[in-house]
């Protein structure tokens, strides 16, 4: 009997997909794009990049390999560290929305810095991270349920 090899997974690829003359990283951005825009819901897609974190000289010695885990054992210190910035998938008034449907090793960490930069620079925005179409689809109404209240809270006050 014949076994078929199982093929090593390595890092996860998504399809870019082109929607609107947009070239989306993944086929779940493609979607939230078209959510977005059959709610009609305005958001600038990759539209700004946050620094997280400023790069660095570090000036000290660092015995290391590199960071792909070749090349020699050595003193790798003494250079300029580079800073560590984020772009969200969607940016719209009052929310961001990251689609991410298999994240990849240092996603979670990233994220983390970035509701923490969120929580302190960016007041009054909600963030939003589907990881499916069902969420994206969630994601919108919950949008739309923020639009709606704000829009009878000026209606109200307008009285």
């Amino acid at each position: 009997m014949l076994r078929r090899k199982k093929r090593k997974k390595g890092p996860v690829r998504s399809k870019k997909k082109i929607v609107d003359g947009i070239e989306f990283k993944s086929g779940l951005e493609a979607y939230m794009h078209t959510a977005l825009k059959k709610a009609n819901i305005k958001a600038e897609y990759e539209g700004r990049t946050y620094t997280l974190l400023d790069g660095f000289n570090f000036t000290l010695e660092c015995y290391e390999r590199q960071a792909n885990g070749r090349g020699d054992y050595k003193d790798r210190g003494n250079k300029k560290v580079l800073g560590m910035k984020y772009t969200p998938d969607f940016i719209g008034e009052g929310f961001i929305i990251e689609c991410k449907g298999r994240p990849n090793e240092s996603f979670p960490i990233r994220w983390k810095i970035f509701k923490k930069y969120v929580n302190y620079q960016l007041r009054g925005v909600t963030l939003y991270k589907p990881q499916n179409q069902k969420e994206c689809d969630t994601t919108v109404s919950l949008i739309l349920g923020k639009i709606n209240s704000k829009l009878d809270k000026n209606t109200r006050k307008d009285k």
